[in-house]
């Protein structure tokens, strides 16, 4: 899988692009976690996830944020980050012009990041947000959320209880003309530790392909 520098608003961005031979084929962006905790895009999670699209036929790309791996910057409070989001979907959509699904994944802080990136983007047409930090985060910013999508979290989470999420989930739903799916993983932590994780993707994939077939928002 080609390694990939791009251009970000502080200077170059480091991913991993992963294209499939159909020129249509859809694209999803993977964002990672929290950089200041260790949060990268070889993350086990993003690492899963990335694969996860790739198999059913998605073109792929993950990066690091600013100021991680062989990004430049440093890191921005979320600001800065969500502009380096933006420029990742500018560089992977001016790579594949023929596209007509564009999805965003996010793990953690990464979901934060993927779900405001989603309210400035209206070619996204569907999102996956794994272990969104609502106790942490603001997401009061999805008013109206703008398109359909899975939450996914693990009832066992210390890190993003499940409770916030469930109370965030419950504003979604109350918005018309889409549908936020919940999906707890029971007994899984924050990180989806073994079997969990296995659970996780083959949900997010159910989800996925279930999405594909139906063309909707």
């Amino acid at each position: 899988m080609p390694e990939v520098i791009f251009p970000g608003p502080e200077g170059r961005l480091e991913g991993r692009y992963h294209p499939q031979k159909e020129r249509d084929a859809p694209i999803a962006i993977i964002l990672h976690p929290h950089p200041q905790f260790g949060g990268t895009m070889n993350h086990k999670v993003v690492y899963n996830l990335h694969y996860a699209f790739y198999k059913m036929g998605f073109t792929v790309l993950r990066f690091n944020f600013r100021g991680v791996g062989r990004s430049q910057g440093e890191y921005d409070q979320g600001i800065g980050e969500l502009s380096d989001a933006a420029s990742a979907l500018d560089y992977l959509q001016s790579m594949n012009n023929n596209s007509k699904h564009c999805w965003v994944a996010g793990f953690s802080f990464g979901a934060w990041i993927g779900m405001q990136l989603l309210m400035r983007r209206p070619e996204i047409t569907g999102f996956i947000s794994v272990a969104p930090p609502a106790n942490m985060y603001d997401f009061s910013f999805l008013a109206p959320c703008p398109a359909s999508g899975l939450v996914i979290n693990g009832t066992a989470d210390r890190v993003a209880p499940p409770a916030d999420t469930v109370n965030l989930v419950n504003k979604l739903h109350e918005q018309k003309g889409i549908t936020v799916t919940h999906q707890e993983i029971e007994g899984a932590g924050h990180f989806f530790e073994e079997p969990h994780m296995d659970t996780m993707i083959n949900n997010t994939t159910e989800y996925v392909r279930r999405r594909l077939t139906e063309n909707t928002r």
